[in-house]
């Protein structure tokens, strides 16, 4: 009986653990879900706080664009890659964990505004989810232990097929975002290999 108390308490901990350090994407999914749940009610879209590229009202979605879904089925094929790479991240490289997520967030939202030839709004979280997937799969291989090799095998095998995402498929999804957060995650597992 002793055993299994102590069990149940050690995953307590672990789970205590792991929200503690990925509290950054645990507060953007609330914060995603609160933004929906305000255009539900208020039946106002917010779309108008996504990237808008090259345009002056648009810079302010490099900032806001992540936190708004387009509908529900949008904004749940966001919330548990955010939460499941999000926590990777932050548990296992926390000394690098801020900078990787506010990068992979931010730059690839600049880029997107910078570069990207669609002249609708961008939005979601999908840019993120494109930038962490690829950091977390290369990183592991670039630094070649075995730990972080695992890693970076289980998030190729849950995540890896969303790299199709970066080409033009459908004009109703930003192909951009996807090949820019990519792009992002990838420049930020050479820059940080070495720490």
């Amino acid at each position: 009986m002793g055993n299994v108390t102590h069990a149940s308490a050690a995953k307590r901990l672990i789970v205590l653990s792991v929200f503690e350090r990925a509290l950054i994407p645990f507060r953007l999914v609330f914060i995603m879900w609160l933004a929906f749940v305000i255009q539900i009610v208020h039946g106002f879209p917010l779309t108008f706080l996504g990237i808008k590229p090259r345009a002056l009202s648009g810079l302010l979605g490099v900032f806001t664009a992540p936190m708004v879904h387009a509908d529900l089925l949008h904004l749940l094929g966001n919330t548990l890659p955010v939460l499941f790479l999000g926590s990777v991240l932050f548990y296992f490289y926390q000394p690098v964990a801020r900078q990787v997520f506010f990068s992979c967030y931010l730059a690839t939202n600049a880029l997107v505004w910078a570069l990207s030839l669609n002249p609708n709004y961008h939005i979601g979280a999908s840019g993120l989810v494109y930038g962490l997937s690829a950091f977390l799969i290369l990183f592991g291989v670039f630094r070649r232990k075995a730990g972080s090799l695992l890693i970076s095998l289980i998030v190729f095998i849950a995540y890896g097929g969303i790299f199709y995402g970066i080409v033009p498929t459908r004009p109703d999804i930003s192909w951009e975002s996807h090949l820019a957060g990519a792009l992002v995650g990838i420049s930020s597992a050479i820059y940080f290999r070495r720490k």
